[in-house]
């Protein structure tokens, strides 16, 4: 989430609403989502991409 999306400001006061925002706090931290290591390379001139380009084609031809 961008930080420029937050540009509301929001009153806390009461015991319960201090307890309810600092346990979605925690909870936010606690729960991110897990990242997924993923595989890539950067793709380098043009030769690299009309090579990468036609294995696209070769693979979409084999799919139908």
């Amino acid at each position: 989430m961008a930080t420029s999306s937050i540009t509301k400001n929001f009153i806390i006061s009461g015991q319960k609403q201090v307890e309810m925002f600092v346990d979605a706090i925690e909870n936010s931290a606690n729960n991110r989502p897990v990242r997924t290591p993923v595989s890539a390379r950067q793709i380098k001139g043009e030769a690299e991409l009309r090579k990468f380009m036609e294995k696209r084609k070769k693979a979409d031809v084999s799919q139908r």
